[in-house]
């Protein structure tokens, strides 16, 4: 089975403060957008967990690490198929998994979520379990807070960890939907390290986001608005130069209704009214940065790709 693994961006993203359990209790408001990985995922009689993974769609650049075992700690592909089949109660199962990485990595877009979240999907439809989306999120936020967003995916308000997950009225459903432009600078920030600048910082000093404003945009398919209540915390709390480069292009030069850094970054996205302002901005940003993409929102996280 293959599946189209789509990235996410958070139009808004508040921190309310760090749980004993080591999460931290966040509200955020999460989109699935089109610039996606293909997950590939194949059963087998191995009775192992093998992964590999190419850049685009190139089998030049194909990496393999079919080596892992299926407790692996550092691959997430490993450990959501692995806490599946624990769910399941399934011993034994071979599987095979490749990706094809396009979302980049340390980009606050959850690529990594997004590939487990397909295996998760692909494994309950290939064994036949027929679980729910709650139950599929009970076994993805074991592995990681965004898996459930990116399980179910579309529009939805995220709050505790990332596992309690209500819909919104769709950004895709939009009767004008607005363009999103992606930018990713070389530069990267690790998750644990943007907590922890998080953590650091005095709250009273944090301007908390719209979210109830973002709310109400979607509602009313304003667009303006919607691009007026972005917000970020990390942010704030990161003051990345590149990133504020990137929105100030976006804004001044490029004509976008607004802008703002996804998740832990380094992403920065733009909110466009027409297709043409986001090409003219994206070439513009194209003179510095490599990794420029023109896409929209998308009513689901994970589908199937029919052949």
């Amino acid at each position: 089975m293959k599946i189209q693994a789509n990235a996410k961006i958070n139009l808004t993203l508040d921190i309310l403060g760090k749980r004993p359990d080591g999460y931290h209790d966040l509200v955020m408001i999460m989109q699935s957008v089109g610039l996606h990985d293909v997950v590939t995922v194949s059963l087998n009689d191995s009775g192992r967990i093998s992964v590999k993974s190419k850049i685009g769609s190139h089998d030049e650049d194909m990496k393999s690490t079919s080596a892992l075992p299926a407790d692996d700690e550092s691959n997430i592909a490993c450990k959501t198929a692995k806490a599946f089949f624990d769910y399941a109660s399934i011993e034994g199962q071979g599987v095979s998994i490749v990706i094809e990485k396009n979302i980049p990595m340390e980009a606050g877009m959850a690529g990594g979520s997004a590939d487990g979240a397909a295996v998760i999907v692909a494994l309950n439809r290939l064994c036949g379990t027929g679980y729910s989306d709650a139950q599929l999120w009970e076994i993805g936020v074991k592995v990681g807070a965004d898996i459930p967003f990116c399980i179910t995916g579309g529009t939805m308000l995220s709050e505790g960890k990332g596992e309690i997950l209500s819909p919104l009225p769709a950004l895709a459903d939009f009767a004008a939907p607005p363009v999103i432009l992606l930018c990713k600078p070389e530069v990267g920030v690790s998750t644990g390290k943007a907590y922890g600048a998080v953590d650091g910082c005095d709250p009273s000093q944090i301007v908390r986001p719209d979210t109830e404003g973002m709310k109400c945009a979607l509602a009313a398919q304003d667009s303006k608005r919607l691009a007026v209540c972005l917000g970020n915390v990390f942010e704030q709390v990161l003051q990345i130069a590149e990133c504020e480069h990137i929105k100030e292009i976006m804004r001044e030069q490029g004509g976008a209704l607004g802008a703002c850094m996804t998740g832990s970054g380094t992403t920065v996205f733009g909110i466009f009214d027409h297709e043409d302002k986001a090409a003219s901005c994206a070439a513009l940003l194209k003179k510095e940065y490599a990794k420029v993409y023109i896409t929209r929102a998308e009513s689901c996280g994970c589908k199937e790709i029919q052949e």
